[in-house]
């Protein structure tokens, strides 16, 4: 188990620094680096303090705290993955309704200018 408990805390930590990395690149936004920082500070905590991650293997009736830990990584990651397919939902229906508008506008600039060609000609 400590094997697993190192590979975690490596893990993790390659996760922070990566999340960082990017953040500092302006390859990721603040508001969704946060999820990510906190997952990998999460499993970080519990690969490194064995009796939290013991108690929580008994509290959630897991007799192996090494699965424990397999399950809230796995908890962790699934709650980060839905919370981005919301943002992207949201995402979605924002330049679906942007793409709208603008295709309003376009009709209107064209008619525009349409009524400023036949007034010229009269």
């Amino acid at each position: 188990m400590d094997r697993l408990l190192d590979v975690v805390a490596i893990l993790s930590a390659a996760l922070i620094l990566m999340v960082l990395v990017q953040l500092r690149r302006a390859h990721i936004r603040v508001e969704y680096s946060v999820s990510w920082l906190a997952a990998g500070v999460a499993m970080l905590a519990l690969s490194r303090t064995e009796t939290a991650l013991r108690w929580l293997a008994g509290l959630m009736g897991i007799a192996s705290p090494a699965v424990a830990l397999v399950f809230i990584a796995f908890s962790l990651f699934m709650l980060v993955f839905y919370r981005f397919s919301v943002i992207l939902s949201e995402l979605k229906d924002a330049n679906i309704a942007l793409t709208q508008r603008v295709a309003i506008l376009q009709f209107q600039i064209e008619s525009l200018h349409e009524e400023s060609r036949q007034t010229s000609r009269a």
